[in-house]
């Protein structure tokens, strides 16, 4: 069987001009477009994939860097604020006792700081490894970064709030009782 272009030749309805103009335009299209077009086209899409994938790492790791240089921003805050406003101890010779986690602590203190600290005008944080005692004030601005830095921190309204129908009212418990 002769092929499609030979049978039209041969009927007369195409000229052999016309043929060999698209053959040439044919070959101008093949050599164009390189044999491994369809693999480029797939070999791009995975290269830009692959540009899209490292971008959203970059994009984590640099969120995770800022995430930590705002963590480590923070913990210098808090360190700033206790060394510049934290109580002095060093002739201190009253045990005070807390709870910090599951464990007891204890640092020593004078009476007036034991009855401050009662009463929520005194707190304690714990701050490099270290217990210190700071005014309420420095301690609500270390809450404000860091909850879990103030370990003891006694809420003023719930000394001054008691009950009227407590009939234990009359009975006055001492805030130094050490057991």
């Amino acid at each position: 069987m002769a092929s499609l272009q030979d049978q039209l030749l041969k009927a007369g309805l195409a000229d052999e001009k016309k043929l060999k103009a698209l053959q040439k335009e044919k070959k101008k299209q093949r050599k164009q477009q390189p044999k491994g077009a369809a693999q480029t086209d797939e070999g791009k899409l995975r290269a830009q994939q692959a540009r899209q994938e490292k971008a959203e790492k970059d994009r984590q790791l640099n969120q995770q860097r800022n995430e930590e240089a705002r963590r480590k921003a923070i913990a210098a805050q808090i360190r700033q604020l206790v060394e510049t406003n934290r109580l002095d101890r060093s002739r201190c010779e009253v045990d005070y006792q807390f709870v910090h986690g599951k464990k007891i602590k204890k640092i020593l203190v004078d009476n007036t700081m034991t009855d401050q600290l009662a009463r929520g005008r005194l707190a304690v944080v714990f701050v490099n490894e270290n217990y210190e005692v700071v005014p309420e004030a420095v301690a609500r601005k270390i809450m404000e970064r860091d909850q879990e830095a103030v370990v003891v921190l006694h809420d003023r309204n719930s000394q001054t709030d008691k009950d009227e129908d407590d009939p234990y009212a009359g009975y006055e418990i001492p805030d130094d009782l050490m057991w």
